[in-house]
């Protein structure tokens, strides 16, 4: 189900659950002014715990995009200077640079596919790093650019899983569904005490459109590679530009 689809979903239930409460003809005794005050005092602490685990599920998503798109940056400038340090090498190392590029062109593939992300196979990824460490440098400055080439190619086989790992770990779900069922709740209270006319309508509309919203906007942030949200591959395609030459 796509965000999008959720989104609506959401600001359906919400708006539901608020036309439900207008429909709900409560006896006389259950609307005198206590009632009512108990009522809105329960709708505050309610309101009180949703707007907490939005905030929170909003900063949570938005640091694990955030992560990623650092994450990105860094892996693309230390694949460039990667590529550079094979080139100083010498022609020998151009096997490397190859293999260096077909890895980096199947993580832009992989991350920005149209079906999805896509896994990445580990032997695959860490191929590479096994072809630096079988260069045979023949001087003290090979042998010290094998060693650094060999630390920076492990840093980039770390970037390239760990960024597969945390995409769309942002959001925990059990609590993403436990804040919409709060807040169809806190709209059925609006309901229950209010008379049905256009402004409460609209009034109820904008606010389940805001809260639809706001769970669209954490669901796409949790989804850095798709979506209207979705982190550019700019710093993956300069750095295979890079590389080519």
């Amino acid at each position: 189900m796509s965000e999008l689809t959720i989104a609506l979903c959401v600001f359906g239930s919400c708006f539901a659950s608020a036309l439900v409460g207008m429909a709900i003809r409560l006896p006389e005794r259950h609307r005198d002014q206590d009632s009512k005050d108990v009522v809105k005092l329960v709708m505050g602490l309610i309101a009180t715990i949703a707007a907490l685990v939005l905030s929170l599920l909003v900063a949570s998503a938005n640091s694990s995009y955030n992560t990623q798109r650092t994450e990105l940056q860094s892996l693309a400038a230390n694949a460039i200077l990667l590529d550079r340090w094979l080139v100083a090498y010498g022609p020998e190392a151009n096997g490397v640079r190859d293999l260096l590029r077909e890895r980096i062109s199947s993580m832009r593939d992989r991350l920005w596919s149209p079906d999805g992300m896509q896994p990445t196979p580990i032997d695959g990824v860490t191929r590479f790093v096994g072809e630096i460490e079988a260069l045979s440098p023949k001087t003290a400055a090979q042998r010290m650019m094998v060693g650094r080439m060999m630390l920076l190619g492990e840093t980039v086989v770390h970037e390239r899983l760990e960024m597969f790992e945390e995409a769309g770990s942002g959001v925990s779900w059990p609590v993403v569904v436990a804040l919409i069922g709060w807040i169809c709740l806190l709209f059925l209270g609006f309901g229950l005490y209010t008379q049905f006319n256009l402004t409460v309508v609209i009034a109820l509309a904008s606010g389940a459109l805001s809260v639809s919203g706001a769970i669209f906007i954490i669901l796409e942030l949790n989804t850095p590679f798709s979506g209207l949200l979705q982190l550019s591959d700019a710093p993956v395609r300069y750095a295979l530009s890079q590389m080519g030459h």
